[in-house]
Protein backbone atom coordinates (compact mmCIF):
# COMPACT_ATOMS: atom_id res chain seq x y z
CA UNK A 1 0.00 0.00 0.00
CA UNK A 2 1.14 3.59 -0.77
CA UNK A 3 1.21 6.60 1.55
CA UNK A 4 1.17 9.87 0.50
CA UNK A 5 2.86 12.76 2.57
CA UNK A 6 2.09 16.64 2.40
CA UNK A 7 5.63 16.82 0.91
CA UNK A 8 4.68 14.21 -1.93
CA UNK A 9 1.60 15.89 -2.99
CA UNK A 10 3.50 19.35 -2.90
CA UNK A 11 6.24 17.27 -5.39
CA UNK A 12 3.55 16.44 -7.78
CA UNK A 13 2.39 19.79 -7.93
CA UNK A 14 5.62 21.39 -8.23
CA UNK A 15 6.39 18.83 -10.88
CA UNK A 16 2.89 19.72 -13.12
CA UNK A 17 3.07 22.89 -12.20
CA UNK A 18 0.21 24.82 -10.31
CA UNK A 19 -1.62 25.77 -13.73
CA UNK A 20 -1.18 22.38 -15.36
CA UNK A 21 -1.85 20.49 -12.06
CA UNK A 22 -5.01 22.60 -11.94
CA UNK A 23 -6.44 22.02 -15.75
CA UNK A 24 -5.69 18.66 -15.09
CA UNK A 25 -8.10 17.79 -12.57
CA UNK A 26 -10.80 19.84 -13.99
CA UNK A 27 -10.72 17.70 -16.92
CA UNK A 28 -10.61 14.62 -14.55
CA UNK A 29 -13.57 15.95 -12.90
CA UNK A 30 -15.45 16.90 -15.85
CA UNK A 31 -14.77 13.07 -17.12
CA UNK A 32 -16.17 11.53 -13.85
CA UNK A 33 -19.14 14.33 -13.79
CA UNK A 34 -19.79 12.69 -17.42
CA UNK A 35 -20.62 9.31 -16.57
CA UNK A 36 -22.32 10.24 -13.12
CA UNK A 37 -24.60 6.95 -13.58
CA UNK A 38 -21.81 4.39 -13.14
CA UNK A 39 -21.11 5.72 -9.32
CA UNK A 40 -22.32 4.67 -6.49
CA UNK A 41 -23.03 8.02 -4.49
CA UNK A 42 -24.33 8.67 -1.50
CA UNK A 43 -24.69 11.78 1.22
CA UNK A 44 -21.67 12.56 3.50
CA UNK A 45 -21.93 10.71 7.03
CA UNK A 46 -21.41 13.72 9.29
CA UNK A 47 -21.26 13.80 13.29
CA UNK A 48 -21.75 17.36 14.47
CA UNK A 49 -20.87 18.70 17.73
CA UNK A 50 -21.26 22.32 19.03
CA UNK A 51 -17.87 23.39 18.54
CA UNK A 52 -17.46 21.31 15.11
CA UNK A 53 -18.00 18.21 12.46
CA UNK A 54 -16.04 15.46 11.62
CA UNK A 55 -17.42 13.43 8.14
CA UNK A 56 -16.77 10.31 6.49
CA UNK A 57 -17.20 10.83 2.28
CA UNK A 58 -17.35 7.74 0.29
CA UNK A 59 -17.64 7.16 -3.29
CA UNK A 60 -17.30 3.89 -5.94
CA UNK A 61 -16.69 3.05 -9.57
CA UNK A 62 -16.34 -0.80 -10.48
CA UNK A 63 -12.67 -0.71 -9.91
CA UNK A 64 -11.96 1.94 -7.46
CA UNK A 65 -13.55 2.56 -3.96
CA UNK A 66 -12.63 5.77 -2.11
CA UNK A 67 -13.24 7.97 1.22
CA UNK A 68 -11.87 10.64 2.78
CA UNK A 69 -11.90 11.43 6.54
CA UNK A 70 -12.31 15.20 7.22
CA UNK A 71 -13.62 17.89 9.78
CA UNK A 72 -14.48 21.61 10.02
CA UNK A 73 -13.65 23.12 13.33
CA UNK A 74 -13.38 27.02 12.87
CA UNK A 75 -11.84 27.72 15.99
CA UNK A 76 -8.89 25.70 15.78
CA UNK A 77 -7.07 28.96 14.07
CA UNK A 78 -7.20 30.21 17.55
CA UNK A 79 -4.71 27.51 18.74
CA UNK A 80 -2.82 27.26 15.69
CA UNK A 81 -4.27 24.35 13.54
CA UNK A 82 -6.18 24.00 10.55
CA UNK A 83 -10.32 24.36 10.53
CA UNK A 84 -10.04 21.66 7.88
CA UNK A 85 -8.11 18.85 7.61
CA UNK A 86 -8.37 15.91 5.48
CA UNK A 87 -7.62 11.95 4.88
CA UNK A 88 -8.06 9.81 1.52
CA UNK A 89 -7.68 6.47 1.13
CA UNK A 90 -7.93 4.74 -2.39
CA UNK A 91 -9.22 0.79 -2.17
CA UNK A 92 -9.48 -1.81 -5.02
CA UNK A 93 -13.10 -2.87 -5.64
CA UNK A 94 -11.96 -6.29 -6.72
CA UNK A 95 -10.14 -7.54 -3.94
CA UNK A 96 -11.31 -4.60 -0.94
CA UNK A 97 -7.17 -4.19 -0.18
CA UNK A 98 -6.24 -0.57 0.21
CA UNK A 99 -4.22 0.96 -2.26
CA UNK A 100 -3.15 4.20 -1.06
CA UNK A 101 -3.88 5.97 2.04
CA UNK A 102 -3.34 10.32 0.84
CA UNK A 103 -2.95 13.28 2.96
CA UNK A 104 -6.42 15.39 1.50
CA UNK A 105 -5.94 18.50 3.34
CA UNK A 106 -4.79 20.13 0.41
CA UNK A 107 -5.70 18.66 -2.36
CA UNK A 108 -9.52 19.14 -1.10
CA UNK A 109 -8.61 22.73 -1.43
CA UNK A 110 -7.94 22.02 -5.07
CA UNK A 111 -10.75 19.93 -5.92
CA UNK A 112 -12.87 22.73 -4.08
CA UNK A 113 -11.43 25.13 -6.35
CA UNK A 114 -11.57 22.96 -9.71
CA UNK A 115 -15.11 21.86 -9.40
CA UNK A 116 -15.94 24.99 -8.85
CA UNK A 117 -14.04 26.39 -11.91
CA UNK A 118 -15.76 23.43 -14.24
CA UNK A 119 -19.47 24.92 -12.58
CA UNK A 120 -18.45 28.64 -14.03
CA UNK A 121 -17.41 27.06 -16.86
CA UNK A 122 -21.31 26.97 -17.58
CA UNK A 123 -22.75 29.10 -15.13
CA UNK A 124 -20.46 32.45 -15.67
CA UNK A 125 -20.38 34.71 -18.50
CA UNK A 126 -17.18 34.31 -20.28
CA UNK A 127 -16.22 37.80 -20.38
CA UNK A 128 -16.73 37.81 -16.22
CA UNK A 129 -13.52 40.38 -15.40
CA UNK A 130 -14.12 41.60 -11.80
CA UNK A 131 -14.04 38.53 -9.22
CA UNK A 132 -15.03 39.30 -5.81
CA UNK A 133 -13.95 36.95 -2.47
CA UNK A 134 -15.26 37.58 0.47
CA UNK A 135 -14.23 35.50 3.16
CA UNK A 136 -10.32 35.50 2.96
CA UNK A 137 -9.30 32.01 4.52
CA UNK A 138 -7.47 28.85 3.50
CA UNK A 139 -9.71 28.31 0.36
CA UNK A 140 -9.80 31.80 -0.98
CA UNK A 141 -6.44 31.60 -2.99
CA UNK A 142 -7.13 28.35 -4.87
CA UNK A 143 -10.41 30.02 -5.59
CA UNK A 144 -9.31 33.08 -7.15
CA UNK A 145 -6.56 31.42 -8.95
CA UNK A 146 -8.66 29.01 -10.30
CA UNK A 147 -10.92 31.46 -11.79
CA UNK A 148 -8.93 33.36 -12.88
CA UNK A 149 -6.77 30.85 -14.98
CA UNK A 150 -10.31 30.43 -17.04
CA UNK A 151 -11.82 33.87 -17.20
CA UNK A 152 -10.34 36.81 -18.28
CA UNK A 153 -10.29 38.62 -14.39
CA UNK A 154 -8.70 42.15 -14.50
CA UNK A 155 -9.36 43.17 -10.76
CA UNK A 156 -9.83 40.98 -7.72
CA UNK A 157 -12.01 42.76 -4.98
CA UNK A 158 -11.64 40.95 -1.31
CA UNK A 159 -12.72 41.55 1.82
CA UNK A 160 -12.85 39.26 5.56
CA UNK A 161 -13.45 40.47 9.26
CA UNK A 162 -10.18 39.60 9.67
CA UNK A 163 -7.49 41.78 8.71
CA UNK A 164 -4.89 39.31 8.97
CA UNK A 165 -6.62 37.06 6.45
CA UNK A 166 -7.03 39.80 3.73
CA UNK A 167 -3.25 40.76 4.16
CA UNK A 168 -1.98 36.96 3.80
CA UNK A 169 -4.38 36.53 0.65
CA UNK A 170 -2.85 40.05 -1.05
CA UNK A 171 0.77 38.68 -0.01
CA UNK A 172 0.28 35.35 -1.87
CA UNK A 173 -1.38 36.77 -5.14
CA UNK A 174 0.54 39.78 -5.27
CA UNK A 175 2.38 38.81 -8.54
CA UNK A 176 -0.70 37.32 -10.37
CA UNK A 177 -1.82 38.99 -13.54
CA UNK A 178 -4.96 41.02 -12.06
CA UNK A 179 -5.55 43.94 -9.65
CA UNK A 180 -5.98 43.18 -6.16
CA UNK A 181 -8.62 45.57 -4.35
CA UNK A 182 -8.83 45.30 -0.42
CA UNK A 183 -12.39 46.36 0.52
CA UNK A 184 -14.10 47.78 3.65
CA UNK A 185 -16.73 46.19 3.44
CA UNK A 186 -18.87 43.39 1.16
CA UNK A 187 -21.13 45.75 0.26
CA UNK A 188 -17.89 47.65 -2.08
CA UNK A 189 -16.17 44.53 -2.89
CA UNK A 190 -19.39 42.68 -4.63
CA UNK A 191 -20.63 46.18 -6.23
CA UNK A 192 -20.85 45.43 -10.24
CA UNK A 193 -19.32 42.46 -9.38
CA UNK A 194 -18.65 39.65 -12.78
CA UNK A 195 -18.39 37.04 -10.35
CA UNK A 196 -18.50 36.47 -6.10
CA UNK A 197 -17.37 33.62 -4.98
CA UNK A 198 -18.58 33.27 -0.82
CA UNK A 199 -16.15 31.39 1.57
CA UNK A 200 -16.55 32.22 5.07
CA UNK A 201 -16.11 29.82 7.97
CA UNK A 202 -18.60 30.37 10.50
CA UNK A 203 -21.50 28.04 11.38
CA UNK A 204 -23.89 29.93 11.93
CA UNK A 205 -26.88 31.56 9.70
CA UNK A 206 -25.84 34.70 7.84
CA UNK A 207 -26.77 36.60 4.88
CA UNK A 208 -23.98 38.15 3.44
CA UNK A 209 -25.66 40.56 0.87
CA UNK A 210 -29.03 40.53 -0.98
CA UNK A 211 -30.93 40.38 -4.18
CA UNK A 212 -30.87 43.87 -4.60
CA UNK A 213 -27.03 44.46 -4.43
CA UNK A 214 -26.13 42.09 -7.75
CA UNK A 215 -25.65 43.46 -11.10
CA UNK A 216 -27.33 41.53 -13.84
CA UNK A 217 -25.27 38.68 -15.00
CA UNK A 218 -23.86 37.76 -11.41
CA UNK A 219 -22.75 34.11 -10.95
CA UNK A 220 -21.90 33.32 -7.40
CA UNK A 221 -20.17 30.50 -6.18
CA UNK A 222 -21.31 29.55 -2.80
CA UNK A 223 -18.78 27.12 -1.12
CA UNK A 224 -19.35 28.04 2.61
CA UNK A 225 -22.11 27.00 3.13
CA UNK A 226 -21.85 23.17 4.09
CA UNK A 227 -23.55 21.85 6.84
CA UNK A 228 -26.86 22.03 8.27
CA UNK A 229 -27.88 25.23 10.30
CA UNK A 230 -25.29 27.47 7.80
CA UNK A 231 -25.99 29.60 5.70
CA UNK A 232 -24.22 32.29 3.57
CA UNK A 233 -26.92 33.49 0.67
CA UNK A 234 -30.65 34.80 1.29
CA UNK A 235 -33.61 32.83 0.43
CA UNK A 236 -34.74 35.26 -1.37
CA UNK A 237 -31.74 35.22 -3.44
CA UNK A 238 -31.59 31.63 -4.01
CA UNK A 239 -35.70 31.58 -5.34
CA UNK A 240 -34.34 33.63 -7.46
CA UNK A 241 -31.62 32.59 -9.06
CA UNK A 242 -30.81 29.78 -11.48
CA UNK A 243 -29.24 27.35 -8.60
CA UNK A 244 -26.92 24.25 -9.33
CA UNK A 245 -26.04 21.52 -6.38
CA UNK A 246 -23.89 18.62 -6.46
CA UNK A 247 -26.57 16.18 -5.31
CA UNK A 248 -29.39 17.03 -4.47
CA UNK A 249 -30.12 14.90 -1.27
CA UNK A 250 -26.63 16.49 0.40
CA UNK A 251 -27.24 19.77 -0.63
CA UNK A 252 -30.58 20.20 0.43
CA UNK A 253 -29.67 19.07 3.77
CA UNK A 254 -26.36 21.03 3.82
CA UNK A 255 -26.16 23.70 1.25
CA UNK A 256 -27.52 27.75 1.06
CA UNK A 257 -30.68 25.76 -0.63
CA UNK A 258 -31.79 24.48 2.45
CA UNK A 259 -34.08 27.32 3.11
CA UNK A 260 -35.90 26.23 0.19
CA UNK A 261 -36.79 22.99 -1.57
CA UNK A 262 -35.58 20.52 -4.16
CA UNK A 263 -37.84 22.06 -6.43
CA UNK A 264 -36.25 25.17 -6.55
CA UNK A 265 -33.27 23.43 -7.87
CA UNK A 266 -32.56 24.00 -11.05
CA UNK A 267 -30.09 20.85 -12.02
CA UNK A 268 -27.04 19.20 -10.42
CA UNK A 269 -23.76 19.71 -12.05
CA UNK A 270 -23.45 16.64 -13.98
CA UNK A 271 -26.83 17.13 -15.36
CA UNK A 272 -25.13 20.58 -17.13
CA UNK A 273 -21.56 18.19 -18.40
CA UNK A 274 -23.75 16.09 -20.07
CA UNK A 275 -26.07 19.04 -21.64
CA UNK A 276 -29.43 17.61 -19.98
CA UNK A 277 -29.83 21.05 -19.10
CA UNK A 278 -28.50 23.94 -20.30
CA UNK A 279 -26.52 26.41 -18.07
CA UNK A 280 -26.12 29.98 -18.42
CA UNK A 281 -28.93 30.85 -20.90
CA UNK A 282 -28.70 34.60 -21.31
CA UNK A 283 -26.49 37.87 -19.90
CA UNK A 284 -28.79 38.90 -17.19
CA UNK A 285 -30.28 35.78 -14.99
CA UNK A 286 -28.28 35.56 -11.74
CA UNK A 287 -26.83 32.41 -11.41
CA UNK A 288 -25.87 30.64 -8.31
CA UNK A 289 -23.38 27.33 -7.95
CA UNK A 290 -24.59 25.91 -4.47
CA UNK A 291 -21.20 24.18 -3.64
CA UNK A 292 -21.29 21.45 -0.37
CA UNK A 293 -18.23 19.40 -1.67
CA UNK A 294 -19.30 16.14 -3.00
CA UNK A 295 -17.34 12.68 -2.75
CA UNK A 296 -17.11 12.19 -6.25
CA UNK A 297 -14.66 15.06 -6.05
CA UNK A 298 -12.36 13.38 -3.89
CA UNK A 299 -12.64 9.98 -5.94
CA UNK A 300 -11.17 12.24 -8.92
CA UNK A 301 -8.29 13.90 -7.21
CA UNK A 302 -7.39 10.47 -5.28
CA UNK A 303 -7.06 8.19 -8.44
CA UNK A 304 -5.40 11.03 -10.61
CA UNK A 305 -2.71 11.43 -7.34
CA UNK A 306 -2.85 7.90 -7.46
CA UNK A 307 -1.66 7.68 -11.10
CA UNK A 308 0.29 10.68 -10.81
CA UNK A 309 2.32 9.16 -7.55
CA UNK A 310 2.74 5.81 -9.68
CA UNK A 311 3.62 7.55 -12.25
CA UNK A 312 6.84 10.00 -10.69
CA UNK A 313 7.72 6.76 -8.23
CA UNK A 314 6.44 9.20 -5.66
CA UNK A 315 4.81 7.71 -1.91
CA UNK A 316 6.18 5.33 0.70
CA UNK A 317 5.36 1.52 0.68
CA UNK A 318 3.94 0.52 4.06
CA UNK A 319 3.46 -3.46 5.03
CA UNK A 320 0.39 -1.84 7.01
CA UNK A 321 -1.92 -5.44 6.03
CA UNK A 322 -0.39 -8.82 6.84
CA UNK A 323 0.78 -10.85 4.34
CA UNK A 324 0.06 -14.67 4.76
CA UNK A 325 0.70 -18.07 3.34
CA UNK A 326 -2.69 -19.33 4.44
CA UNK A 327 -5.07 -16.53 4.77
CA UNK A 328 -7.57 -18.33 6.49
CA UNK A 329 -5.12 -19.15 9.78
CA UNK A 330 -4.91 -15.31 11.24
CA UNK A 331 -3.90 -16.57 14.44
CA UNK A 332 -1.23 -17.87 13.05
CA UNK A 333 0.08 -14.43 13.25
CA UNK A 334 0.33 -14.63 16.64
CA UNK A 335 2.33 -17.96 17.57
CA UNK A 336 5.72 -17.53 18.43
Amino acid sequence: MKILTISDIQVIINTLGFEGFLQRLVKTLETDFRRWPDFQKSARQATHYAHGVIELMPCSDQEYYTFKYVNGHPKNTDSGKLNVVAIGQLSSVATGYPLMISEMTLLTALRTAATGALAANYLARDNSQSLAIIGNGAQSEFQTIALAHLFPIREVRYYDTDHQAMAKFATNLAGFPFALKPCLNIAEAIHGADMIVTATAAKKKQCLFTLDQLAPGTYIQGIGGDCPEKIELSRELMLNAKVVVEHTSQSIVEGDIQQCSAADIYAELWQLVCQIKAGRENDTEITVFDSVGFALEDFSILTMIYGLANELQLGSDCELLPEMDNPKDLYGLLRS
